[in-house]
């Protein structure tokens, strides 16, 4: 009988551990996919505002203006994995060199106070997408830690929860720039 019992205890410690280990588990997965789309929703914000500045550039080069709408349509696109992100920030950075160079080209859209406020904007966004991400990498790496750590892998294998990628720097902006 007493065996039994202890038995059944040790059945209901492990079964409640086994749960309250899966439910934080649940809770740090919805924490990684819930800072993923806040990084989603801050470059879809950047994009809408390189699109503004796309259509200032319309008013002193159509052509201009074709090439970079042409080219913000091809890089927009749902934001579902790290890497998803890293592309998009690649290519809004790479819209925003093209812009400038176009201004430089053209020094009264550059005086344009509209143009001002919205490049002020896009730094504003650049902030928030650098802190979405810094939080995306905190709670990533509070999962994967979860996911690898012994007897939290045990049940996280059993339920197939993975590691997560991290965001990272591309190379070329780590190194010093020279002035």
């Amino acid at each position: 009988m007493i065996i039994l019992i202890v038995a059944a205890a040790l059945l209901v410690v492990i079964g409640g551990y086994f749960i309250a280990t899966q439910r934080n588990l649940v809770a740090l997965d919805e924490r990684v996919k819930n800072s993923l789309s806040q990084i989603g929703v801050q470059l879809k914000t950047r994009w809408d505002a390189i699109t503004l500045l796309a259509k200032m550039v319309e008013k002193y080069s159509k052509h201009e203006h074709d090439t970079l709408m042409d080219a913000i349509a091809a890089r927009r696109s749902p934001i579902k994995t790290a890497g998803d992100a890293q592309t998009q920030q690649n290519a809004c950075d790479q819209m925003l060199a093209r812009i400038n160079a176009v201004a430089e080209q053209y020094p009264q859209l550059r005086a344009s106070e509209l143009y001002t406020n919205t490049m002020n904007q896009i730094n504003e966004y650049e902030n928030n997408v650098r802190m979405s991400r810094q939080i995306y990498n905190d709670t990533a790496t509070r999962l994967n830690s979860a996911v690898r750590q012994w007897p939290t892998s045990i049940v996280a294998g059993m339920l197939d929860f993975k590691q997560c990628e991290y965001l990272h720097v591309e190379n070329d902006k780590t190194d010093i720039p020279t002035i």
